[in-house]
């Protein structure tokens, strides 16, 4: 990885939709060359994707929510059956397994307030080995993209 992949991952995170001969010349490739690194980047998985940023409220995931999970228990086979479980589960658009107060922090999209609650209450907290879930509802993101 030199400076000229940096550059190259740096105009595809802002514009994963350039062709690759504007990408070539903001980078100060010709377009072969140019086209070769990206291909090598995403061959070693560097770049593992390309997708559309989708405004959640157009299809119906107007509200975000943090949820904090703990689980009951600590054992591999618990911590395996909720994230089994949790990955199922549309609304969850990340599961984090981190440290601190919880065990799991999850990023939920749903319609609205009503709609987390039976969310919550129907899905969620019945998750294999759940022993609590505090709920932190988003007011407003300050995006840096």
């Amino acid at each position: 990885m030199d400076e000229t992949d940096r550059a190259i991952l740096a105009v595809l995170e802002s514009d994963g939709r350039i062709s690759n001969s504007e990408l070539a010349a903001r980078v100060g490739l010709s377009p072969s060359p140019c086209l070769r690194r990206v291909r090598q980047l995403e061959e070693s998985r560097v770049i593992r994707g390309y997708r559309a940023v989708v405004d959640p409220k157009a299809v119906e995931r107007g509200l975000r929510v943090f949820a904090g999970v703990r689980l009951v228990r600590h054992v591999r086979a618990d911590i395996t059956a909720f994230e089994t479980a949790v990955t199922q589960l549309a609304e969850v658009r990340a599961c984090h397994h981190i440290t601190g107060s919880f065990d799991y922090l999850l990023h939920v999209e749903v319609a609205d307030l009503d709609a987390y609650e039976d969310f919550h209450a129907t899905r969620l907290a019945s998750l294999p080995g759940v022993a609590t879930v505090n709920s932190f509802v988003i007011m407003k993101t300050l995006d840096n993209t």
